[in-house]
C-alpha cells in the first residue's frame, strides 16, 4: 500500500476511533497519526492471534485499523491523563 493509502486509511480510521472513545475529533494530524499508528498496532495484534493484518485497501483492513486506533487512543488517554493528576 502507498503512503497515501496509509495516510487515507489513518485518517479515516483514526477518526472513527477518536469519535468511539471520547465523541470528538482529537484535530487532523493527530487522528491521521493515531490511526496510522493504530493500523500498526491493529495488523501487529490480528498477526499475533493468527489472523490477518492490514491487507490493503479495504474493509477488513480499515477495521483492523480502527480496533488498533481505539488500542492505541485508549493507552493515549490513559497516559495523558495521569500526567493531569
Amino acid at each position: 500500500m502507498s503512503i497515501l493509502g496509509w495516510i487515507i486509511l489513518g485518517l479515516i480510521a483514526g477518526f472513527i476511533a477518536s469519535r468511539i472513545v471520547n465523541d470528538a475529533g482529537a484535530g487532523l494530524v493527530l487522528d491521521i497519526i493515531l490511526g496510522i499508528v493504530g493500523a500498526v498496532v491493529g495488523g501487529f495484534i490480528f498477526n499475533m492471534l493468527g489472523g490477518a493484518g492490514i491487507t490493503g485497501f479495504n474493509l477488513y483492513s480499515l477495521i483492523v485499523a480502527i480496533i488498533g486506533a481505539i488500542i492505541v487512543l485508549w493507552l493515549y488517554h490513559a497516559i495523558s491523563g495521569a500526567r493531569r493528576v
